[in-house]
């Protein structure tokens, strides 16, 4: 079968690969739509050490069931699923209290074993949604981004009530952390973005404002919580200036990994530092039933491009920023 295969720092092509390996309690998955996630981009260009190539990457994507394992619980063979790609042993405690992002042993689909940018994935039935039939397969990819934002919201009300937040970063994650935010109930969600396409179309989604960088904030000091989107050194630093005394920052982006930053204003101000990753089923589940009842709107959103396509809108996202919520590929079905 034909795949997209990364083998080291820009270099990404399609090949002819073996067919999945599926198991007993596995199906047989043809990828109908697959998003190019921000930390994909990371990956291609050697900077995600979790990824290791040759790879298959693809963990945000949507299909067709074609085939069911000999144990496959239920009967999915023909129908359209979403993929949750988080693996986890499901019996540690982790796992058992509900935190499966959380377990020792998780890993994703895409990332640590082959995943959607391929004519068929193996994926096991525990970790298929079904793809309600009114809803596109398009928006189906999007439930794995939209539930990192539900799950980064989720963990930011545990320890403040907000009033006002602040997204830094107006790419995906950063516009689902919107989304999020104004589905709890936040009204005043503000974005902090450099790319003006992008700031545009974060006020078509709902902004309270936008702004070019985050001085005019920083001035300001009143934000209860501050989601960074995009984990730089810089992004890190400018949810200090911008939280409150008493406030919250959660950290979801994953773009630098070491950052120094003023501990005596998190300790002096007693800001909350929380990190995010992944997601629950229960904040899956939440991410598809906000975009299968129209709480969130998306707008228009891209065309699927064919995975030969693949290289060329690799290499021109790792070029800078697009206006485009984000870019699919997958290949033509049979």
């Amino acid at each position: 079968m034909r795949a997209l295969v990364w083998r080291g720092p820009r270099q990404i092509a399609v090949e002819s690969v073996d067919e999945p390996r599926q198991g007993d309690d596995d199906v047989l998955v043809r990828p109908d739509a697959a998003g190019i996630c921000g930390s994909e981009i990371e990956g291609y260009l050697g900077r995600m050490p979790n990824r290791v190539p040759p790879l298959v990457m693809g963990h945000e994507f949507a299909g067709t069931v074609l085939a069911s394992g000999r144990g496959a619980r239920g009967d999915w063979t023909g129908r359209r699923v979403v993929v949750n790609p988080l693996l986890s042993c499901r019996v540690c405690a982790r796992c058992k209290a509900g935190d499966r992002n959380l377990c020792a042993d998780r890993r994703l689909i895409g990332v640590h074993v082959s995943g959607g940018f391929a004519e068929r994935v193996a994926v096991p039935t525990a970790n298929l949604v079904a793809l309600p039939d009114a809803l596109d397969v398009r928006i189906g990819a999007l439930v794995e981004p939209l539930a990192n934002a539900v799950h980064a919201v989720g963990l930011a009300r545990r320890l403040v009530a907000p009033a006002k937040a602040v997204v830094l970063g107006g790419g995906t994650i950063g516009v689902f952390g919107l989304h999020a935010a104004r589905a709890t109930g936040i009204a005043d969600v503000r974005i902090v973005e450099p790319n003006a396409d992008r700031r545009a179309a974060a006020l078509s989604a709902g902004a309270r404002a936008v702004h070019a960088d985050a001085s005019e904030l920083a001035a300001e000091r009143n934000a209860d919580l501050v989601i960074d989107a995009v984990g730089a050194t810089a992004t890190r630093r400018s949810a200090l200036d911008i939280v409150r005394p008493g406030g919250a920052i959660v950290l979801l982006g994953l773009h630098e990994d070491e950052t120094a930053l003023p501990f005596h204003r998190v300790v002096r101000d007693q800001v909350a530092l929380q990190g995010s990753f992944a997601y629950t089923d229960t904040d899956f589940a939440a991410a598809l039933d906000l975009l299968t009842s129209g709480r969130v709107r998306l707008g228009a959103i891209s065309g699927i491009l064919p995975l030969e396509a693949g290289p060329e809108a690799f290499a021109s996202l790792a070029e800078g920023p697009t206006p485009l919520l984000k870019t699919f590929l997958a290949a033509p079905p049979p």
